[in-house]
């Protein structure tokens, strides 16, 4: 699973925090590692220079194998809270998407003997039919 991180301008990015964003991810999603391609982080400072609450934002996309992508979103009043509870919405997210695909019920596959039998017995019955109609 490859994890790209983006910020904007506001946010000071560092080879320290990307470590610590790609840490915390691989941390929450390692169940799902075999099934994500890829995970980006978006990161923003949604007030620019101006302190306000909840004004640190992180976005996450992931992209399932041969799903749509997934995108979640938190905002927080750290840049920590909005990651760590964007990875939690994603964690959850994820769960969702593949809990439905393992309990999505499979199509029955039936013997092809059995088949042949069932279609056997079937024109049995007709003939019986058309005979007992007939005679």
């Amino acid at each position: 699973m490859q994890i790209q991180v983006n910020s904007d301008n506001h946010i000071q990015s560092s080879i320290r925090l990307e470590e610590w964003v790609r840490t915390t991810i691989e941390s929450t999603l390692e169940r799902y590692e075999e099934d994500l391609t890829r995970v980006e982080v978006h990161l923003r400072d949604e007030n620019g220079d101006k302190p306000g609450p909840h004004d640190m934002r992180c976005q996450l996309e992931a992209r399932p194998k041969g799903h749509q992508p997934i995108s979640v979103t938190h905002k927080a009043d750290t840049l920590e809270q909005a990651i760590d509870g964007a990875a939690e919405k994603l964690e959850h997210a994820l769960e969702h998407l593949f809990g439905k695909l393992r309990g999505k019920p499979r199509a029955a596959v039936v013997p092809f003997e059995r088949v042949a039998a069932d279609a056997l017995l079937e024109d049995e019955f007709l003939e019986n039919e058309q005979a007992a109609q007939n005679g």
